[in-house]
């Protein structure tokens, strides 16, 4: 949903330069801001351009410092970055999902990123997921995980447990009471929090935090337990779990007012406002009691290996990008959790905002790790099997089985 009007941007740009002129810089300034001029080149989709022109301008004014902010394809930006850096004709920053982070650091052409004691300012799951085998590399700015839209009109009351919400569901006459995406090879995505809520992630994490991948998690107890879950409301059990229901069957079911429960993400809330639903965001309700955790998938800068002006580089990344007024503007251009806590306690003003926050207090960083992409290619297949019938443990333990033989 737009919390903010669009039109809003520019004045709000020209409100974010006029601060940093008259401010001088943002709070975590150390007063040795770079003055020595030249260029620093921004890559950026279109949709951000006029989010970060305010602080480009002031950047500039107080240092010199010139800031070409160069709008990108976002389908190619990724392999623009990694194909250009190491020839010298990349930028200084690119934006980018810290799912990249893997890749990047593979390649060679990110730099780590010195946040100091501002790291302490942002979301706890912001840091994790921009924190890559112990050093930071991205400046976040944004936050995004999915959680569960309720009509509140159909059912007045946040779920307690996925069996309760089930039977509000079907109190309230619905015979499909919650949805949620999945389609022939399955969504792992979308189901995530129910296995996490069998204490089963993807991988266990080592003793900086980082995901370790020798330490495949899929294959615990839990994990087969939440298989066996997943089998009992799957097609021979509930059938709460249907592969014939993709992203638009599902989201047809809640506009319909047929579904009163719908796992999604920001994305869609604006259909739903649009079509007159009285739109709750409540947390993804757990088949155990245990906490059930979605992905969080989180956005931001990171800075070129090969940097001519590493110095001023780093210094509009920490004290211009990761302001507050800064994360707001970019907050207004996508309407998505700013990733700094005093940006996204301001942009929960908004109810819908405010419940996709609590649930992302919740949240875990998606692997960046190069180990993900061998679980991704078995992980959905593996649950549509379970969910059209097959056996829960023998597809589990194929699933283990493979993920281990790829990531060997």
């Amino acid at each position: 949903m737009k919390v903010t009007r669009k039109g809003a941007l520019s004045l709000g740009a020209i409100a974010v330069a006029s601060a940093f002129v008259l401010s001088g810089c943002s709070a975590g300034d150390s007063g040795d801001t770079p003055t020595t001029g030249g260029t620093l080149t921004v890559w950026v989709d279109a949709e951000r351009v006029d989010a970060l022109q305010g602080a480009a301008d002031a950047y500039t004014e107080k240092t010199g410092v010139k800031v070409d902010l160069v709008s990108k394809d976002n389908a190619t930006i990724k392999d623009d970055f990694i194909q250009q850096v190491p020839t010298g004709e990349g930028p200084d920053i690119t934006m980018g999902a810290h799912d990249w982070l893997g890749e990047l650091t593979t390649n060679g052409v990110v730099a780590p990123l010195e946040l100091g004691d501002s790291a302490d300012d942002y979301l706890p799951v912001a840091i994790q997921a921009a924190t890559y085998e112990g050093t930071v590399y991205m400046l976040p700015y944004a936050v995004e995980n999915i959680a569960v839209l309720r009509n509140a009109d159909i059912v007045p009351e946040a779920a307690t447990s996925f069996d309760d919400m089930i039977a509000k569901g079907q109190a309230a006459g619905l015979t499909q009471p919650f949805v949620v995406e999945q389609g022939a090879e399955g969504n792992p995505y979308h189901l995530y929090p129910f296995q996490t809520a069998f204490g089963a992630p993807v991988f266990g994490t080592d003793a900086s935090g980082s995901y370790d991948p020798s330490d495949l998690q899929l294959g615990s107890d839990g994990g087969y337990q939440f298989a066996d879950w997943l089998a009992s409301q799957g097609k021979t059990g509930t059938g709460v779990f249907n592969t014939d229901i993709d992203g638009a069957i599902a989201k047809q079911a809640f506009l319909d007012g047929t579904a009163a429960f719908w796992l999604t993400g920001p994305w869609n809330v604006g259909a739903a406002v649009d079509a007159g639903i009285n739109v709750a965001i409540d947390p993804v309700p757990s088949p155990t009691g245990e906490a059930a955790q979605p992905f969080a998938g989180v956005k931001g800068f990171f800075l070129s290996a090969e940097s001519k002006n590493k110095v001023a580089a780093t210094d509009f990344l920490v004290n211009y990008l990761g302001s507050e007024d800064v994360q707001l503007e970019l907050f207004k251009a996508g309407n998505v959790l700013p990733a700094l806590s005093a940006a996204a306690e301001s942009a929960s003003s908004d109810p819908i905002i405010k419940g996709f926050a609590n649930v992302g207090a919740d949240a875990v960083a998606m692997p960046s790790i190069p180990a993900m992409g061998s679980v991704w290619q078995y992980w959905g297949v593996a649950q549509a099997a379970i969910i059209n019938g097959e056996d829960p443990k023998a597809t589990w333990d194929k699933l283990v089985t493979d993920v281990t033989a790829a990531i060997s």
